[in-house]
């Protein structure tokens, strides 16, 4: 079976079976075979899903690359937010925790992988369409394998 952009993303991203389990559940894993099988009256929040599973795979990658509680912080409300069952809901549960994205911005420093990674959670925020999103989805799958996650442990070695 031929897999989707969004789910090599996926797999890209939390290749460590401990990373899948705690935040992939099989409904992220399907969110864009869903928002494509969607009805009008559901494509609002099937879309959404999608755009927070992208959102979700850009800071996991982003907090392992600095090693950031701030973005295992809004990797955590990601997460609700996927638990969440309507766009309000959705939307609900990211207002009220509107600091902890605040603060990520906020005490970052990052180095241009970093900043490669922010820009396409700002364009996934931003996204409004399909195209825009599947944009996303190809930039992000050309930039993980160019990402350099050994700084961490080059720095550990010291």
């Amino acid at each position: 079976m031929l897999l989707s952009p969004y789910q090599r993303l996926l797999d890209l991203a939390f290749a460590e079976p401990a990373a899948a389990t705690r935040y992939l559940t099989p409904a992220t894993r399907d969110a864009y075979r869903t928002f494509e099988q969607a009805s009008p009256a559901d494509l609002p929040y099937c879309f959404e899903r999608v755009r927070l599973g992208v959102a979700l795979t850009l800071l996991k990658l982003l907090a392992e690359l600095g090693d950031l509680d701030e973005a295992r912080k809004v990797l955590d409300v990601l997460l609700r937010a996927l638990k969440a069952p309507s766009v309000a809901a959705i939307d609900t549960t990211i207002q009220k925790e509107a600091a902890a994205f605040e603060r990520l911005y906020a005490n970052l420093y990052v180095n241009e992988d970093g900043e490669q990674l922010l820009h396409l959670f700002e364009q996934t925020l931003d996204a409004d369409s399909q195209p825009q999103m599947d944009d996303v989805i190809r930039e992000a799958l050309r930039l993980v394998p160019t990402l350099d996650f050994s700084r961490d442990d080059e720095e550990d070695e010291s």
